[in-house]
């Protein structure tokens, strides 16, 4: 396995993902105290108005992403993340200053726009700077989203408990996004490979690689498994701090504790995915984290201690991290077409997942309660589990046939790992 190497740009890849995850992190880890100041308390009904805050971000983030190819190839992907992370960051500050609930779902429509184009970029910019072995890449930049997620729920749960107020928070998640945009922004030596990711394109080429990639039927395979992917990982972070506060009676810093439980999980699955495990087995690492997170987050509505819960959301954590990278680098290989515009399709799954499914536990609280609207998380795993399964089981019967064909023909010949098959 070839030694990795990084450059200035994949800091600023990393640390865009950490403040990334300050942005998406501030308001579920700070909802009680914020839901009270503005009028929407969660044990009062505001359940359904605190998931529908997430739409408010998932919403400009979908039309960001459909728009980014547009914005790449006219400004280049450099340029495109280091301006929406500005964008993203001028959001949260107004979030932090928001008199009513009106003007926090706007600060965090446009703190959305930003992080739309910042999801639909990040991940195609690391491809492009690391076309070999891109998994490994992969995995590893995306781990500092929990980073982020760990630094933000301990750092919020401490400030929280000494009586800061939840303001200061998403006004500081705001600030911290001008280092990695600084880091963007500022040129880099021609030559390199940041700066042929830069390269612009037309918008006819844009709109040629989307149509080539939805005409692929596998596409929507890997699109519906982004979907709930996102979903199940969003609403174990989204709502785990509400979670401890409202079904065990927990403090701030037993919501943030239980939160970073999960996001270690994370860092550690996506950490160590990254290091370990080669772009030929990432199916396989998708098919058994898939399984084992149903197993793990099917017990939390009838846990009546912290103590089990804050074990299961670590193991939670590192076994459904690797999911978004992974079935994101794998679906690249799998299918014929622009990776740039696939993995931008991909996170146009992804993000809506994360959307929805947070809105849903929030309206079917609302109903029956939070622990019981949480087996909605187990479900989505297990769709992973099936859909990433039937990839698996085409892919074995495509590499059969060809292996009969080849012998009826009097060869072997090579399997093609990285492209979809003529049926498709």
């Amino acid at each position: 396995m070839s030694k990795m190497t990084f450059s200035r740009y994949d800091v600023a890849a990393m640390l865009t993902f950490m403040v990334y995850a300050f942005g998406s992190m501030a308001v579920p880890m700070t909802l009680v105290p914020l839901s009270r100041d503005l009028n929407f308390p969660l044990d009062g009904g505001g359940m359904g108005l605190a998931g529908l805050l997430q739409i408010a971000r998932a919403a400009p983030m979908v039309a960001a992403m459909l728009l980014c190819g547009f914005i790449a190839g006219r400004w280049g992907k450099r340029v495109s993340l280091g301006v929406s992370i500005l964008l993203m960051a001028t959001g949260m500050i107004v979030a932090g200053l928001a008199p009513f609930y009106g003007v926090l779902f706007i600060a965090l429509l446009l703190a959305g726009l930003g992080e739309g184009v910042i999801e639909g970029l990040a991940t195609p910019y690391v491809q492009d700077l690391h076309p070999t072995d891109s998994g490994r890449y992969q995995n590893l930049t995306h781990s500092f989203w929990s980073v982020g997620v760990l630094v933000l729920v301990l750092t919020a749960g401490i400030l929280l408990t000494i009586g800061i107020s939840w303001r200061y928070i998403l006004i500081a998640s705001g600030l911290a996004g001008l280092v990695p945009a600084i880091l963007f922004l500022v040129r880099g030596r021609k030559g390199t490979r940041a700066t042929a990711a830069s390269t612009r394109s037309n918008w006819r080429e844009v709109l040629g690689h989307g149509r080539q990639v939805v005409r692929t039927r596998r596409f929507w395979l890997f699109f519906a498994a982004m979907f709930f992917a996102g979903g199940g990982e969003f609403c174990l972070t989204f709502w785990c701090a509400s979670f401890i506060q409202i079904e065990f009676a927990g403090t701030a810093w037993a919501a943030g504790a239980g939160t970073a439980c999960f996001a270690a999980g994370m860092f550690v699955g996506r950490f160590f995915s990254g290091l370990y495990v080669h772009q030929h087995n990432l199916k396989k690492l998708i098919l058994v984290a898939a399984a084992l997170s149903v197993v793990l987050v099917l017990p939390f509505p009838w846990l009546q201690s912290l103590w089990p819960l804050f074990i299961l959301l670590f193991l939670s954590g590192i076994v459904a991290g690797p999911f978004w990278p992974s079935i994101q680098t794998n679906g690249t290989t799998r299918i014929r077409g622009d990776h740039t515009m696939m993995m931008i399709l991909f996170s146009c799954a992804g993000v809506p997942g994360c959307g929805v499914f947070t809105l849903l536990i929030g309206v079917f609280g609302d109903i029956v309660g939070l622990r019981m609207s949480f087996l909605l998380v187990p479900f989505c795993f297990l769709m992973v589990f099936l859909l990433m399964g039937k990839d698996a089981l085409d892919h074995r019967r495509e590499r059969l046939g060809n292996t009969v064909g080849g012998a009826v023909n009097g060869s072997l010949p090579k399997t093609p790992l990285t492209t979809d098959s003529a049926r498709s």
